[in-house]
């Protein structure tokens, strides 16, 4: 199909818009998956705050209850220390889904982790000491004093995570003002550029609606050569059928002529019968070539593919052929493999080699031998015609399968110029494919392939 320029610049025009607005609508959304995962980074950083603060005071308050347990006695200051054990070890678990997943701030939740259960054994060995032995307070200060110690280090790792934190509370912060400054510059150029974009469409539009007069009269020019197309068809298909009532009979009464006088003239006196059937058969042939092509250019032309016995329908086509010269090269039939059936249309399939074998009789007029070759592969049943006669040139090849086009070296050989062409239509509605080689005075091999299609080949 092919598009004007006018076509080109709408389709452009609207393609251009859809991609600009899906670019925006794009990064909107990326944009908003970016300030949902900041807002999401901040509220992690403000839960881990939080948390933080929490352990701080749970750990004042664990400190607290183990000191009034050792110095009071309380049973209610041991349950304090206990649960203050519990909410902290609850919420190093909590920190290890809520930190930053960074290197560093991994190192030191794991630091802070050992510190804890460092404390946490000095704990637990302070009141069992306590409990063994209420008036140790030699020891107990020894075990306070390593508890402070420790104290100090887990307030400095908790410093160290609290400002990591916040550096990267500022950054995610920073990050999302970025990205809506981004996306607001994006989406008013998108705007921008997709008003500009349909201004000039309605512009094209416009101008399109101007011309639809012309494109509605070229319609109708269009309208009436189809309808002169089909007369044309019907034109030839009516000739045809009056010419083709005249040569039958011309072919009926000399076959007749033949059988009676076969038996009682000497052969050489029938060559005049044999070129009345000959001349007969080569005049059904032009007009069944004429046909067919007429057909083929309006888009008419039958394709009823039924599966047939291509080695007798190679065997009877060569035997009809004999008469179509006077004194007919050797037409020789060469099989190979095993295809005794294809799915082919009959019809079209007695043009494609009718006529090949006829341009090789043709053009073979110093005699020599003519082949037609079946070969089944795989996938494709092939038919060759190869001759010994006057080849075809080089420049030639690419303009055989033209109508009406003859080769520069048929010198006074009679021809029209369609069979070929009409060869070519024929393999194409097979869906199949025609190769030519050829050596000037050496002769001309044809090559057709005709695809097989699902139950083609028995």
């Amino acid at each position: 199909m092919k598009w004007s320029l006018q076509g080109k610049w709408i389709a452009g025009g609207f393609c251009l818009t859809l991609l600009l607005m899906g670019l925006v609508s794009f990064a909107s959304y990326k944009n908003t998956i970016e300030l949902r995962e900041s807002a999401d980074r901040v509220q992690h950083t403000y839960e881990t705050l939080n948390t933080l603060t929490d352990f701080y005071a749970n750990m004042a308050v664990a400190e607290s209850g183990r000191r009034g347990y050792i110095f009071l006695g309380s049973k209610q200051e041991l349950e304090r220390h206990q649960i203050a054990v519990k909410n902290m070890q609850s919420e190093i678990q909590a920190l290890r889904n809520q930190i930053h997943p960074s290197s560093s701030q991994l190192q030191r939740l794991v630091l802070l982790n050992s510190l804890m259960n460092q404390r946490f054994a000095l704990f637990n060995q302070s009141i069992e000491l306590y409990q063994r032995n209420k008036s140790a307070f030699q020891a107990q200060d020894l075990i306070t004093e390593n508890s402070v110690k420790i104290r100090e280090e887990i307030l400095t790792v908790l410093a160290n995570i609290k400002t990591e934190e916040q550096r990267y509370l500022k950054i995610s912060l920073h990050e999302s003002q970025l990205s809506i400054h981004y996306r607001t510059i994006l989406e008013n150029l998108g705007t921008f550029l997709s008003f500009a974009v349909v201004s000039s469409l309605c512009f094209s539009l416009y101008r399109q609606w101007i011309k639809r007069e012309r494109i509605e009269k070229l319609e109708r020019s269009l309208a009436q050569e189809k309808e002169l197309s089909e007369l044309k068809l019907q034109l030839f298909s009516m000739i045809s059928h009056e010419f083709r009532t005249p040569l039958s009979v011309i072919l009926l009464s000399s076959q007749l002529l033949k059988e009676i006088l076969q038996d009682l003239v000497d052969k050489n006196q029938l060559k005049n019968l044999y070129r009345i059937q000959s001349s007969a058969k080569l005049m059904n042939q032009l007009i069944t070539d004429l046909l067919t092509l007429n057909r083929a250019e309006a888009g008419k032309l039958e394709f009823n593919p039924q599966l047939i016995n291509v080695e007798s329908f190679c065997l009877n086509l060569l035997e009809d052929l004999q008469f179509f010269a006077i004194q007919p090269p050797a037409l020789k039939f060469i099989k190979y493999g095993h295809c005794s059936r294809a799915k082919v249309d009959e019809k079209l399939l007695y043009s494609i080699l009718s006529n090949l074998l006829l341009n090789a009789i043709k053009y073979s007029p110093n005699g020599g031998n003519i082949y037609l070759i079946l070969n089944c592969e795989q996938e494709y049943t092939i038919f060759q015609v190869k001759d010994e006669g006057i080849g075809i040139t080089s420049e030639d090849r690419q303009k055989i399968y033209e109508p009406l086009y003859r080769g520069q070296n048929v010198e006074n050989i009679t021809g029209t110029g369609l069979g070929l062409a009409v060869v070519k239509k024929c393999v194409e509605l097979h869906q199949g494919e025609i190769e030519v080689e050829s050596e000037v005075g050496i002769g001309t091999t044809f090559t057709v392939r005709i695809p097989h299609t699902t139950d083609a080949v028995v």
